[in-house]
């Protein structure tokens, strides 16, 4: 089929000619690193006019043009529902001037458009990411973690303006990922006398040591009588009541710029794809829709819903009607808002309940980005529930040795953004530990466990569980939440570390490609982690575009390699100047990367040379992307919401006694929602000799990495997204399943 762009949007809808252009497979080669939009976008006045719409209709019946993909937010979207309505009055009418004839309307009598949300702000209802938004809090955060290294230097309070005039899931979002001391979002205006409520938070805060204060403004952020509340009306308050040196810092369009995460290339990708595939089974009867993302699952939704959802949200706003306006929003913003309250205010202690239990957290196997946010989040929400909470040092190792000590609210300040594991982690297993870890179980009267890690933490928790018939120390509740670069744990689609890793690998590649610009051809082979698992290597390959990936979950022999070298060989040989070939680390023993290199080059000699590179350790270091800070805190603070639950479930004549498989967990997010499952259940569904799970989500994505490499593949549309209806959610929902 023949593909055409439009550009400058709907203006060039409009304006028609040389706006409208054929589009070959090399002219969108390597434009997934660049950011913003390269086929233009505007603002189209015209286009909100019946004439405007007119000339665009006649503009597409000249071209043949019946189907329509549209990227934008929800001024876009609602444009393109409205044409898509009035489509067979247009060309009625363009038929009754004469300007097209009646063969024409009979033959274009149908527009089928399909609605991609991409939108910083996030505020379409119905999806839970839109395209665009994870790169916008990526820029922020870097900021922020900039901030935090001067204002711990100097005493000092920053206010921080993010965009979003409706709209507070950036200012929220960024909020949970830094740790902010206060947010003013349009949605949750704050109660009246907040002035004095956030005066008391900041100076106590100053009072604890801590040298920073960070307060995030949405730039639509009210008060409740609907009155703006600016970021320099903050600061003259902080100024004036307190006295603080206070900077004002607004991001501005800093926010829009910079190239796509690795979360935008994916979701982007795979969104795109959706998109023709519910073009091509579109028919007149079915509603224009939208496809989009819901946890971790594609779904469709009809396009006028959304719309009017995303205007009731304005509307509550504006009458004033915010609890609705936030439930409108949907669970995933509802869920961001109660953990971000829960986080952020520790009550006084005399309000606290006192639950005389205590609870230990430990980190197991490599370290991993967005640990230090788990950790912060079990421990407050743990001292929250009324638990006292201890951490342990070192694993089960150092757990075997007594490094054990109580832990305070304020002893994880500043925690969310930190990279690696600041407890200490080993891989050491608790098994040839036993004896010396239920004595310390014993000696702290430790009555739940909560282990953060990846699967060495998994064999950990089946370990101890097949020792509680020995040891009644083991018989309590305990809770694993997967944190690995490897994202290799049964249970669970994402774990806390495998997106920070992702983004390294991005990046890298990005910039590996790019040091070959100006020189003649040549591939890259590029050697990833992940022990067995081809997670990194896979995705890594999808954000970065590259032309094969190795992996051993999908086996490969010599005939696949010859074809992959020949396909790249046959590429090079027109415009495209660079290849990218990437190999998990344990894909295969005999075809090594140093092997798969000489392959290449041998065979590409007089096309194009060959360079590797080992990514190794960089894989594990960096501050967490905003993905990780937020999946771990909202995973995290689940857990331990669990082990309270557990914890009352349990406790029988003055003891807390478990001992059922239900009572070690392992909480993890499938497809759209987070689950607590036995670690005993999920044995069956683990190979054991390559630490990897027997069923992968991500390797139905193998053929569109294919596909875009320019390979014929076939695609599995079984688990296309099905059209649904835009759910209301009860407020108890946004307990359960959402992340």
């Amino acid at each position: 089929s023949e593909i055409l762009f439009l550009f400058q949007g709907y203006q060039g809808m409009v304006d028609g000619g040389d706006n409208i252009v054929e589009v070959s497979w090399e002219s969108v080669s390597s434009i997934l690193q660049v950011g913003g939009t390269v086929i233009g976008s505007a603002r189209c006045k015209s286009f909100r006019t019946r004439e405007g719409r007119l000339q665009a209709a006649y503009n597409l019946v000249q071209r043949g043009i019946t189907n329509l993909c549209v990227i934008g937010g929800d001024g876009s979207l609602t444009g393109a529902n409205l044409f898509r309505e009035e489509w067979s009055g247009l060309l009625e009418e363009l038929a009754q001037k004469g300007k097209i004839d009646e063969e024409s309307v009979k033959k274009y009598a149908y527009l089928n458009i399909v609605g991609m949300v991409g939108s910083i702000d996030n505020d379409f209802c119905g999806t839970d990411m839109t395209i665009g938004t994870d790169s916008a809090l990526h820029r922020i955060i870097e900021v922020v973690d900039a901030i935090m290294t001067t204002a711990q230097s100097h005493q000092r309070t920053f206010v921080l303006e993010v965009m979003g005039r409706h709209c507070g899931y950036l200012a929220l979002v960024s909020a949970l990922a830094c740790g902010a001391d206060w947010v003013f979002i349009p949605e949750y205006p704050p109660e009246e006398g907040w002035e004095d409520s956030m005066c008391v938070k900041l100076s106590e805060n100053r009072a604890r040591k801590k040298r920073l204060n960070i307060i995030i403004v949405a730039e639509g952020a009210i008060d409740s009588h609907n009155k703006p509340i600016t970021s320099e009306k903050v600061k003259d308050l902080v100024v004036q009541r307190l006295g603080f040196d206070t900077r004002v810092t607004i991001l501005g369009h800093v926010q829009r710029g910079g190239t796509p995460s690795a979360f935008d290339r994916i979701l982007a990708s795979r969104m795109g794809v959706e998109a023709v595939l519910a073009l091509l089974e579109a028919t007149p009867a079915t509603p224009a829709c939208v496809v989009s993302l819901s946890g971790n699952q594609a779904v469709r939704l009809p396009l006028m819903e959304c719309v009017q959802m995303t205007q009731e949200v304005q509307k509550a706003m504006d009458e004033g009607r915010f609890f609705e306006a936030v439930r409108l929003r949907g669970r995933s913003f509802e869920n961001n808002l109660n953990t971000y309250k829960l986080l952020s205010h520790k009550k006084p202690d005399a309000e606290l309940p006192k639950t005389n239990f205590n609870v230990a957290v430990l980190n197991v196997g490599a370290p991993a980005a967005g640990m230090n946010a788990a950790v912060r989040a079990a421990v407050r929400v743990g001292i929250t529930e009324g638990h006292k909470m201890f951490a342990v040092i070192d694993g089960f190792e150092g757990f075997s040795r007594g490094k054990i000590k109580e832990i305070s609210w304020g002893d994880v300040g500043g925690w969310t953004g930190q990279g690696g594991s600041i407890l200490g982690t080993k891989r050491t297993l608790p098994a040839k530990y036993l004896e010396k870890i239920a004595d310390q179980m014993r000696t702290n009267n430790i009555n739940a466990l909560m282990v953060i890690g990846g699967f060495e933490a998994y064999l950990g928790l089946l370990e101890l569980s097949a020792a509680r018939e020995k040891y009644d120390e083991f018989c309590v509740p305990m809770v694993m939440v997967p944190a690995t670069v490897s994202n290799n744990v049964p249970g669970s689609d994402f774990s806390i570390g495998a997106d920070t890793a992702l983004n390294t690998i991005t990046d890298t590649c990005d910039r590996i490609k790019q040091s070959a610009s100006g020189t003649k051809r040549r591939v890259f082979i590029i050697e990833t982690m992940g022990g067995y698992c081809g997670y990194l290597a896979n995705m890594g390959a999808l954000a970065a575009g590259a032309d094969a990936a190795y992996i051993f979950e999908e086996q490969f022999d010599i005939r696949e390699l010859q074809a992959n070298v020949e396909h790249l060989t046959e590429k090079m040989k027109t415009s495209i100047q660079r290849g990218l070939v990437l190999r998990n680390e344990n894909c295969n023993e005999n075809y090594t990367t140093d092997f798969i290199y000489q392959l290449y080059s041998e065979e590409g000699k007089g096309v194009f040379d060959c360079r590797k590179n080992v990514l190794g350790h960089m894989q594990q270091g960096g501050a967490p992307s905003p993905f990780d800070r937020n999946f771990g805190t909202k995973i995290s603070a689940k857990a331990m919401q669990w082990i309270s639950k557990k914890l009352q479930e349990t406790y029988r004549k003055g003891k807390v006694f478990a001992n059922t498989d239900d009572s070690v967990c392992l909480l993890g997010m499938r497809r759209r929602n987070l689950v607590f499952q036995p670690v005993a259940e999920l044995k069956n569904e683990t190979d054991f000799v390559h630490r990897i799970p027997k069923e992968q989500w991500w390797l139905k994505l193998r053929p569109l990495m294919k596909i875009l490499a320019k390979y014929k593949t076939s695609y599995d549309v079984s688990d296309s997204g099905q059209l649904e209806h835009v759910a209301m959610h009860s407020p108890k929902e946004a307990e359960t399943g959402a992340i």
